[in-house]
This record gives structure tokens, C-alpha cells and sequence, in this order.
């Protein structure tokens, strides 16, 4: 079974890959004593750049390993495209050297910021970047985007980030109301890291 590991030590993310690799013969783990590594500083302008640095930098941890990283966020239509790569502190962007908000706290600003505006016109997506390194080096990059609606108030109890806002039209229901595999077969992240393991597939068929 082919092993993949994962460079992230947030435990929503892990469980979307699980569920979107409970299909295949794949197996998803973190990277050994993720916690103790030197963390990755987010600083590009783009999903691609910081997915890209993420991976290569952790890979370097695991040598002969095939390293996943993600990044990921929504992006609203009426803000402009925002948050977009600031999504997990968009809570805390005022506040000078600050890391990642709670979701409680991102989900809170972002109600705030979308007050008085109408259901149809909460338009967003959701974008999720992957990169795929090992020893350092970026082996390919995948993406995939979900299209949904953001609700006035937060449903569902599963998922994390912005999921209890995010509304899907085709099953009617938030992101945070799906189960993890339901929510792979039409999520951003699911999209992506599907991607992936046919690239994976091919990779080992040449190897």
C-alpha cells in the first residue's frame, strides 16, 4: 500500500483526506512528530506559492517520502475574492504578528462582513492547492474549487474552518452537515487530492 503523508497538524484536513482516500489503496498518515518541526511561514500571495513551500520544506523531514501539502480558503464573491489566502487569520489580520484564528472567531468576522447582503448574492468558493514533494523538491501541483452559497447562520457540526457557512446547493446542506467521505466526493479538497492519486497511480505505474 502506498503511504502518503500529510504536513499538517490540523486534524479537520487530515480526516478530508482519510475520507477521500477510504476508496483507494492509500494509505494517510502525518508526518512523525509534526509539532516539533520548525513551522512554515505562509508569506505568498497565492494558494499555489504557499502549498508549494509547505511541501518542500517539511518533505526535507521525511526523507524518501512522498510529502502533501495543502493550501486552502474561500474566496467570496461579494468581497472581492477575500479571504482568500488569509483565511484561517482572518480573525486576527489586524493584529500585528498574529497566527491562525479560531473558526469560531473567522466565521464570526465574516458573518459580520456579509450583514444585509441577500442569500443570492453570497456567492463563494471554496479552493484548495496541493503539492506533492519529496526530499525537498515539488514533484506536481494539483487543485480543485466547490461552488456554494454562505448562510446567515452556522448548521451542521462536523468539518472545521468556514464548513458550517458554506452551503451546497446540489445536496442541500453545509459542508459542516456531510460526513467526511460525503464531503470528499464534492468538496474543493476532494476535487484536488483526487487528482492526486491518479497522479500517484501513474507515477507508480512508471516506477
Amino acid at each position: 500500500m502506498q503511504r502518503v503523508l500529510i504536513a499538517t497538524s490540523n486534524a479537520g484536513k487530515l480526516r478530508d483526506f482519510v475520507g477521500a482516500a477510504a476508496a483507494y489503496h492509500v494509505e494517510i498518515a502525518g508526518i512523525p512528530n509534526f509539532a516539533r518541526l520548525p513551522e512554515v511561514v505562509e508569506d505568498g500571495l497565492t494558494f499555489e506559492v504557499n502549498a508549494r513551500k509547505k511541501a518542500e520544506e517539511y518533505s526535507v523531514h521525511a526523507p524518501g517520502e512522498i510529502v502533501l501539502a495543502d493550501d486552502s480558503g474561500l474566496a467570496v464573491d461579494a468581497m472581492q475574492g477575500a479571504p482568500g489566502v488569509l483565511s484561517a487569520r482572518y480573525a486576527n489580520l489586524e493584529m500585528v504578528g498574529s497566527g491562525n484564528s479560531s473558526d469560531a472567531a473567522n466565521n464570526a468576522r465574516l458573518l459580520r462582513e456579509l450583514a444585509g447582503i441577500p442569500f443570492e448574492k453570497r456567492a463563494a468558493q471554496f479552493v484548495c492547492v496541493l503539492a506533492a514533494a519529496r526530499d525537498g523538491k515539488t514533484l506536481a501541483v494539483f487543485s480543485g474549487e466547490a461552488e456554494g452559497i454562505l448562510l446567515e447562520a452556522p448548521r451542521g457540526s462536523h468539518g472545521f474552518g468556514y464548513d458550517p457557512l458554506f452551503f451546497f446547493p446540489t445536496l442541500n446542506k453545509a459542508f459542516a452537515e456531510l460526513t467526511p467521505q460525503e464531503k470528499a466526493v464534492v468538496s474543493h479538497r476532494g476535487k484536488a487530492f483526487r487528482k492526486f492519486l491518479e497522479w500517484l497511480n501513474g507515477a507508480e505505474r512508471i516506477t
